[in-house]
């Protein structure tokens, strides 16, 4: 398969030139230096449009699963090892039969994927060992700046998904404030009550802190949630990014923020009727943002701005 027309001006321009890697990076090559053969992106081609094509597109262009070409792609990846890549690919996808993909068979979908994004072919094939590709950088025509919290130095780059950290904290937390409705957290000590989800690691763990103080926490990760969910740079499952500069956007992430400090403050009282109230203002805050940007007819169209 030809992907050369594919792909946009701006990504054309990561292959020109054999550029050396960046002091520091740690890397002997670059994606630029011809780490694979045309034969092997051919290969890729073909896993690709059977395994992968109907989650990221058949022109990778991103469909439910995110872009694998342009600045989408790439910007967050600048000076990573290809080793991070050939690894997200060979343990998680495809995302519907994790870890089925042979090591050789992901060297072949890495090498496609290098083409499509215009890195240049050369004389040998990308091989599998990780040793081999910790030495070759990915390199971005245009990195993704880090982003910084006002009025101070310090940059933090986006590392999860929207939908990772509604999954890592938000789900997790309401689950444990949810669950209060139907047990007391003042009925036992410790453990056995206010857990995230019934997990052999929350089972495991569940009895360091006493309920209460669970509850507190749940309730206290929500209401801290503001500037993670308006950090620029994130980007949704789907690889569009979270629309931060819209007014709605801002107005439901607030909401989700008011929640949570109602859900503390309710949770201070030590009163579970009281903290089961204030689940509802967390089910209508999720709600509200839920109908406008994520239950949409499918997930390409998430995090799209409503017309």
């Amino acid at each position: 398969m030809t992907f050369a027309a594919a792909v946009s001006i701006g990504v054309v321009a990561l292959g020109v030139s054999g550029q050396a890697p960046r002091p520091g990076s740690g890397q002997a090559r670059t994606a630029k230096d011809g780490v694979y053969t045309a034969a092997q992106a051919a290969r890729g081609s073909a896993i690709f449009q059977t395994r992968c094509a109907v989650c990221h597109g058949d022109r990778l262009e991103g469909l439910a699963g995110p872009p694998l070409v342009g600045d989408v792609f790439l910007g967050p990846r600048d000076k990573q090892p290809v080793s991070d890549l050939f690894d997200k690919i060979h343990n998680t996808m495809p995302a519907d039969a994790p870890g089925t993909l042979e090591p050789p068979q992901v060297a072949d979908l890495v090498a496609f994927i290098l083409q499509a994004n215009m890195f240049p072919a050369g004389g040998a094939e990308l091989g599998a060992a990780d040793a081999m590709l910790k030495q070759i950088a990915l390199v971005a025509a245009n990195p993704a700046p880090a982003t910084a919290a006002a009025g101070t130095a310090t940059a933090f780059p986006v590392t999860g998904t929207l939908n990772q950290v509604m999954r890592g904290i938000l789900f997790p937390s309401s689950n444990v404030l949810f669950d209060v409705q139907t047990k007391d957290p003042g009925a036992g000590s410790k453990g056995g009550v206010a857990r995230a989800d019934a997990s052999t690691t929350s089972s495991r763990y569940g009895d360091v802190y006493a309920p209460w103080m669970v509850v507190d926490a749940a309730a206290i990760s929500i209401a801290e949630i503001g500037p993670v969910l308006m950090q620029p740079g994130r980007r949704c499952e789907n690889g569009k990014p979270v629309p931060v500069d819209r007014a709605d956007w801002q107005e439901y992430v607030q909401g989700v923020v008011d929640a949570g400090r109602a859900a503390y403050r309710a949770s201070q009282t030590r009163n579970q009727e009281a903290v089961s109230d204030a689940t509802n203002v967390i089910s209508d805050a999720c709600a509200n943002c839920h109908r406008v940007y994520r239950d949409v007819p499918s997930a390409a169209q998430r995090c799209t701005p409503p017309r």
